[in-house]
Formats: C-alpha cells, sequence, structure tokens
C-alpha cells in the first residue's frame, strides 16, 4: 500500500474533522503519517498514526481576526497570519517528505505555506477543507458576507456587482502575498483566489447537499464528501447522567475570537426554558457567576456526549460544532461572530435547519426567541444529516485519496 503524509494547520478545528478519513485510509492498510499540534501527538499515535508535532512557532502566530474593526480588516489580519505562518510551514512540510517519503500529501486548506510545498514536490498531493472553501459558483453570491442565494435577473445582477467588491478585496489583500511565497520555489503566480484553491489534484470538502448550495460548475477536482464529526473517546460525565429531559448544547470557538457573549446571552435568556443548558465557555474566560437551575458551565465537554442527548444546540457558527449538531439531525442557532460563520449561518437558515442571529442583536431575549425557533425545524435538520451520510463521509474521501494515487 501507499505511504500517507497529512499536514493540518495548528487547530483543532482542523485536525478533529481530517481525522476519520485517516484513520479510514489506515485501516485500508495504507501508513499515514500526520504533522499536527503537539498537543494532539499522542492521541493519534494511540489511533494508530504516526504522528509528529508542527514547528511549534506556527501555532504561536495567533489568528486574532477577533480584534478586527469590520470585515475588512479581519480578512486583511487573516491574509497576515496565514502567511506569516506559511514562511515556517513550507520548511516545516520539506523536512517532513524528507522524512517520510510519501506518496501522496493532504494539506489542510490553511497551512498555505505547506500547500506551496506540495505543488513544488511534484508528486499527488490533496487539498482538505472542513469548511466551505471561497470558490466562484454561478447562483451563489460572494463568498464572505453570508448573503442567501437569489435567484433571476436581480440575483445575477446582484452577485455581479458586489462580486468584485467582496472577492476582488480578498484577492487584493492575498494575492501578492501569495505570489511573493511562489516565486522562490519557482511556481508561476497566481491571479486569483479560485486558482489558488484550485491547485491540487483533488479538493475534499467535509459538506454536502442540502446543507451546501448546489454547484454544478464546481468540476470534478472538488468533491463533497459530507460532515466528518470526530473527536477523541471520552467517558460521559457522571453529571450528564443525572440530567433528566432534553438538554440544549452551547458551544463557543476553540480559537479565541471573543465569543463569550453568546454563553452569557444564553445564560440570562435559557433561564426557565424546558431544557437543561450545557454550554461551554472559550479557555481562560471565567463562567458567569449566579447560574439559574437549569443552566451548567463547564469548561470543556466532548460535544458528542452532550449532543446525544440534546434537541437543540447553540453554536458560534464553526462549521465543526455546527456539524456535529446537524449530522445528528439536531437543528442549531448560529450567532456567526466572523471568519466562514456567516456563511454556516446562512446554509443552516437555507437549508431550513435552525435560526441564525447577529451578534449586535444579540440579547438574553433574541437569543431566547431564535433558540425556540430553532427547536422547531427538526425536520430540516433531519434533510442535512440524511444529505451529509448519503455523500459518503470518510470512505468517500479515502476513494478520492486512491484516486488521486492511481491516476498519478
Amino acid at each position: 500500500m501507499s505511504t500517507v503524509l497529512a499536514y493540518t494547520s495548528p487547530a483543532l478545528g482542523h485536525l478533529f474533522p481530517m481525522t476519520p478519513l485517516l484513520l479510514e485510509l489506515r485501516d485500508r492498510g495504507h501508513d499515514v503519517h500526520v504533522r499536527t499540534l503537539g498537543s494532539h501527538v499522542d492521541l493519534l499515535r494511540s489511533l494508530g498514526l504516526s504522528a509528529e508535532p508542527l514547528d511549534p512557532a506556527i501555532g504561536k502566530i495567533v489568528h486574532a481576526d477577533w480584534e478586527a474593526r469590520g470585515p475588512r480588516q479581519a480578512l486583511e489580519l487573516t491574509v497576515r497570519t496565514f502567511c506569516e505562518r506559511a514562511a515556517l510551514e513550507a520548511p516545516d512540510l520539506e523536512r517532513a517528505i524528507g522524512q517520510v517519503h510519501p506518496d501522496v500529501v493532504i494539506v489542510d486548506i490553511n497551512a498555505w505555506g505547506a500547500s506551496l510545498v506540495a505543488e513544488a514536490w511534484g508528486g499527488p498531493w490533496i487539498f482538505f477543507s472542513p469548511y466551505t472553501p471561497p470558490l466562484r459558483s454561478r447562483g451563489t453570491p460572494p463568498f464572505g458576507p453570508g448573503l442567501m442565494p437569489m435567484a433571476g435577473p436581480l440575483g445575477r445582477l446582484r452577485d455581479a456587482l458586489l462580486r468584485p467588491l467582496v472577492l476582488g478585496a480578498a484577492e487584493k489583500a492575498m494575492v501578492p502575498r501569495i505570489n511573493a511565497l511562489r516565486a522562490p520555489r519557482g511556481l508561476a503566480p497566481i491571479d486569483t483566489a479560485d486558482a489558488f484553491f484550485r491547485r491540487a489534484d483533488a479538493l475534499l470538502v467535509t459538506t454536502a447537499e442540502p446543507f451546501e448550495y448546489r454547484h454544478d460548475d464546481w468540476g470534478d477536482g472538488v468533491t463533497m464528501i459530507g460532515a466528518l464529526p470526530w473527536e477523541p473517546p471520552a467517558e460521559v460525565p457522571d453529571w450528564l447522567d443525572e440530567i433528566e429531559g432534553p438538554v440544549a448544547l452551547v458551544t463557543t470557538s476553540s480559537e479565541y475570537q471573543a465569543d463569550e457573549a453568546l454563553v452569557r446571552a444564553a445564560v440570562e435568556g435559557l433561564a426557565g426554558e424546558p431544557w437543561t443548558v450545557v454550554a461551554t465557555m472559550p479557555a481562560g474566560v471565567s463562567a458567569p457567576d449566579d447560574l439559574p437551575a437549569n443552566v451548567r458551565v463547564v469548561e470543556f465537554v466532548p460535544h458528542g456526549t452532550v449532543l446525544d442527548r440534546a434537541v437543540v444546540a447553540v453554536t458560534h457558527g464553526g462549521m465543526g460544532a455546527t456539524q456535529k449538531a446537524l449530522a445528528r439531525g439536531i437543528p442549531v442557532c448560529v450567532v456567526p461572530f466572523g471568519r466562514d460563520q456567516l456563511e454556516v449561518a446562512a446554509r443552516v437558515v437555507h437549508a431550513g435547519a435552525g435560526t441564525k442571529l447577529t451578534p449586535r442583536r444579540l440579547t438574553a431575549e433574541t437569543l431566547r426567541d431564535a433558540v425556540r425557533e430553532a427547536a422547531t425545524r427538526a425536520e430540516g435538520a433531519r434533510r442535512v444529516a440524511s444529505g451529509y451520510a448519503a455523500a459518503g463521509g470518510a470512505a468517500a474521501g479515502a476513494d478520492r485519496v486512491e484516486r488521486v494515487l492511481v491516476r498519478r
């Protein structure tokens, strides 16, 4: 069989969705090697994967887009962060390739420097995206603001007018920096974000219709494999077994982005509701005082153990947390704080699988109303779960990896 080398960005929200794919490849007899967060190397080794840590300096470059004053500055900070990391990722992956001698390389879509090395290496390589990539598509509004698709001439006009404003700003920030990194490796310059994200032999995306919009023009290079909701094995907390009746899960981002306001609004707004509310705070942020009787706030709890009891979930709109709920057929209320979360929220509403509430409208009262409404949309969530399952999951992703190997 073949040797597979996977490289992730320093984020659990990217490592965990990739893990089922790597385990599937392992189960098929491939020799799987991973470069990822040092804190999770031992876990991956316990799963039968060969794992080594990323250069620890990469994780010290913090993604601080939550400090931005508006979407344009947030984009600039994101590009700057990924390019600063890229300068360290590139030699890091080069060392790994020299040590492992892989037959195929799988690169996290946010590891821009690693992707340049994979491209220059010359062997087969695959981009792995745990969120919807910002690719152009007919009938789909430009990626970023979280606009809903609009059919007909008016929709086409809206998208045509907005696309250069939205994507133009993104490409203006991204393309020159990317080309400055490409030139020393003898790689030709790119002129669009689409060109950058379509360089690999395949792009695996962890989503599927009806959650994702229809993209007939994405082509064979992009494969939607459905949600891959994975987390480390964990025991069910004793206190969870003691809860009677339905549960509502409230989650925040694994990478800090000042979204503790979501938990604080939930503590007040969901007090007295017919659910036991289980909420997790962002790392390093203390829980509110004087919690209502039906609310429990914890520093950490595996989402799956709570979602097995939940009837509704409240998320910041991270793809991982949102898909963990939807893959179980649990509707969600999304309060998007930035990054790709506006797009996730739009897709939740589009699929009829939950509700969206903007942070500027977030209060205890508005959140309570939005969660109540979300809880009525279980049928839409079940449709999304069926769509994810039909896409094939990790098995479909491994099939695609193996086809790339055969073709090359």
